[in-house]
């Protein structure tokens, strides 16, 4: 399956899937999984409750929220490449973010975690045929592809790693 078409993905999620050279699911992930991983386990404890500005984000609420919003893109992936046609709704990720409370987590804790859904989310795309990722659903009101949501799903981690070396590192 190759690289997204800018049909089969609403126009805000472009920001994200340009982000990824890769002209297929299974080589984003031979190209970012192991990178992504090892770069966010390298985060030092001591920025764990850092944020660069009032109103921001400490570095666990980032990376939780990271972890949240693969879980609903990798549920997404699995709905929709399933077929299941049911709308999916949208989230409020600040909502998920005030909810999370990632500051009673350790770093570490929360580091184990983005592991362990990295790699499901892996196993889960790569489970699904060609057929099955160019199946087509509907998330927060939009069509979007299964294939989408998977270059989406390494877009957004790529974004914030971005963000976490210019403010946080």
């Amino acid at each position: 399956m190759p690289i997204p078409n800018t049909s089969d993905y609403p126009a805000y999620f472009e920001k994200y899937i340009s982000l990824v050279t890769a002209d297929s699911p299974a080589n984003a992930i031979a190209n970012y999984s192991t990178f992504l991983v090892n770069f966010f386990n390298s985060l030092p404890e001591e920025k764990a409750d850092y944020t660069y500005a009032p109103g921001k984000w400490t570095l666990k609420e980032v990376l939780q929220h990271m972890i949240d919003t693969e879980r609903i893109f990798s549920y997404r992936i699995l709905r929709i490449g399933r077929n299941d046609t049911t709308p999916l709704a949208s989230f409020d990720e600040n909502h998920y973010a005030e909810n999370a409370v990632s500051s009673l987590r350790s770093l570490t804790n929360i580091k184990e975690e983005f592991t362990a859904v990295r790699k499901s989310t892996d196993l889960l795309i790569l489970s699904l045929s060609d057929e099955q990722l160019s199946h087509f659903g509907t998330a927060s009101n939009q069509p979007v592809t299964a294939n989408a949501i998977g270059f989406m799903v390494f877009g957004h981690l790529l974004h914030h790693k971005k963000i976490i070396e210019e403010k946080y590192l």
